[in-house]
This record gives C-alpha cells, structure tokens and sequence, in this order.
C-alpha cells in the first residue's frame, strides 16, 4: 500500500484548520487541479494563492502556504522533510500539521492530536482538567498509545473515532472499541468531556468602507499591507477599526477622494476568531479622471480576486440603493 502523498496530506491539514471537510472539500480540489505539485505552488504568484483561497477565511493560512512552499523548494529540493522536526523549522508548520506529515505520509511514530483526538483522550483517561490547559496532558497521554508501527492508520483511525463515534454530544459508546477501557464512559461523564475555560467575549472593534464605482462601473479596491488581519488581501478603501462609531466627519477623512459620500442604509456585520466587526457603508460616483490610490475592478470578475468575506459582503451592501434618511 503506498504511502499518502505529503503535499496532499500537508495541504488538506492546512485548509482545515479552523475550518470544516465540507467547506475546505472544493477549495481543496480546486487547488489540486491548479497546482498539482508543489513545485507548482512555489512558482505561483502570492496574489493567485489568495485569490483561489479567498472565502476559506484565516487568510494568514495562504500566505504561510505560499512561503511554505517556495522554502520546500528552495531548501528541500521539492520534497518533504520526513523527520517531525524538519518540519516543524518549515513556515506555517506547528506541532499538530508537523506530526500529521510524519505519521500519515512518512510512517513516523509521532503523536496527532486534533480536537477529535483530544475528546477521546479526555474521555479514555478522564480528563478533568479543562482546555486548553489540558492540551500538554492529553498530549502526553495520547503518546502513550501511539504504536511503534502503522502511526499514520493509527491517528487517522483515531481522528475517525472522534468524528463519528466519540461526538461531542451523544457519543455512540456502545460501538466505541474502547468502551471497555474508558474511564469517562465508566464514571458516568462522558459527554461532559472534554471541560472547557468559558470564553471570553469578543470585543467589537468599528470602522467604515467606501464604496466607489467610476463612470465606466469599475469599483474601486486596495490591497492590503502584506502582513497582519487579511495580510496580503484587497479590500474596499476603508478607515481603521477601533471601539468607538466614527463619526461622520472623521470617517470621511480617510475617504479616497473627496465626493458626495452617502451611508448606506444597515451596517456590514464580520465574525474574526478575536472580535466582532461592524462596519458603516459610505456609497459614492468617482468624479471623472479622479486620481485614487487602488485599483479598478469590474464587478463581473470579483470572483477570481482575493476578496475576503467581509469585503465582499461591503460591497454587497454598496450596491444597494438604500440610503440613510
């Protein structure tokens, strides 16, 4: 039996982090047919590997991917390190993804440990320590089990087992192969493990975008700087983001150009893993020959451009004729 391809199993493991089989499921196909091999990731331009990523979300992904890619062949040849700590030196590589390439693709003994794996552990051993605190524990204890041979089948079948038997809620435990064993299961609390922390509540941060359309139809876009939130990313002209509403006159001093910007009615509503951001919509015609700093784009082609959600919900509500009385 041949051994899974590591760009396969690097890239898979990359896309869903944070994100789940069915969403990342045509992404990951679509970047197979595009750049087969790695080599041929390397080669391509930054702004396709965003353009093809966007909507996944999380886009410092891409960019790790991207320079991931391109050391692999720079330093490895076009090929994957084998040994677990090769990979770990690799951009964009942590613990998890770097144990994943060794055990599936390369037949390593190293320890996988995904949010799946962590509630079977949690569960066999009883773990009552909540996560993340947890994590170092479970880790060492999911060691313990990693045999000598077949690691791969083995985290992959460990994965599964969380997946589809040990569930968060109604584990299936009469069909688990190790219910015998389980000290979750024998103490009565099976599904109320893993523990975890509360949560804190995320802040919400405010901003708003401009929304400009030129005499031929064109929308106005800018990229963003190459690192940080949407690193990389293009974006419709917009202020910063902070606590407090802008008012309107300070929101219309980052406008691009001077024109007559109206709100839009509603507001544009953006989940990220750390806040909550809303965004009011300021609406305008760019004045012929206006001189603006960004692109123009047409909107029949923001399909292939690297639009991040939120942007693409702006300009959504850019389109609307709606204003505010």
């Amino acid at each position: 039996m041949h051994a899974p391809d590591p760009y396969r199993v690097w890239l898979s493991e990359v896309m869903l982090q944070q994100t789940t089989v069915a969403a990342a499921g045509p992404y990951f196909e679509r970047f197979l047919t595009r750049w087969p091999r790695i080599a041929d990731l390397a080669a391509a331009l930054l702004e396709d590997v965003l353009a093809a990523w966007a909507g996944l979300g999380y886009y410092a992904r891409a960019r790790k991917l991207h320079e991931c890619a391109r050391t692999i062949a720079e330093r490895h040849g076009g090929e994957f390190p084998r040994e677990e700590q090769a990979l770990l030196d690799l951009p964009g590589i942590g613990p998890y993804t770097a144990a994943a390439i060794a055990a599936i693709a390369f037949g390593r003994k190293a320890t996988v440990v995904d949010g799946n794996v962590e509630r079977v552990i949690a569960r066999l051993f009883a773990v009552r320590t909540p996560l993340p605190q947890a994590k170092a524990e479970i880790k060492a204890l999911a060691a313990r089990l990693v045999p000598e041979r077949r690691a791969g089948d083995f985290a992959q079948a460990m994965m599964d087992l969380g997946a589809t038997i040990c569930t968060p809620r109604r584990p299936a435990c009469s069909l688990c192969p190790w219910a015998e064993y389980c000290r979750a299961r024998k103490d009565g609390c099976a599904e109320e493990l893993p523990h975890r922390a509360p949560r804190a509540e995320r802040p919400v941060r405010r901003g708003a975008a401009f929304f400009a359309r030129n005499e031929e139809g064109l929308i106005l876009l800018r990229r963003r700087p190459p690192h940080g939130l949407l690193g990389g990313m293009l974006e419709v002209p917009s202020t910063p983001w902070q606590e407090a509403r802008w008012q309107r006159a300070a929101a219309l001093a980052h406008a691009p150009f001077e024109a007559r910007w109206a709100r839009r009615a509603g507001q544009v509503e953006h989940t990220f893993t750390h806040f909550h951001l809303v965004l009011d919509v300021f609406a305008a015609s760019a004045p012929a020959q206006i001189e603006a700093n960004g692109e123009w784009a047409d909107p029949a082609a923001l399909h292939a451009l690297a639009l991040p959600s939120v942007m693409r919900k702006v300009i959504a509500l850019g389109m609307r004729k709606e204003e505010m009385p």
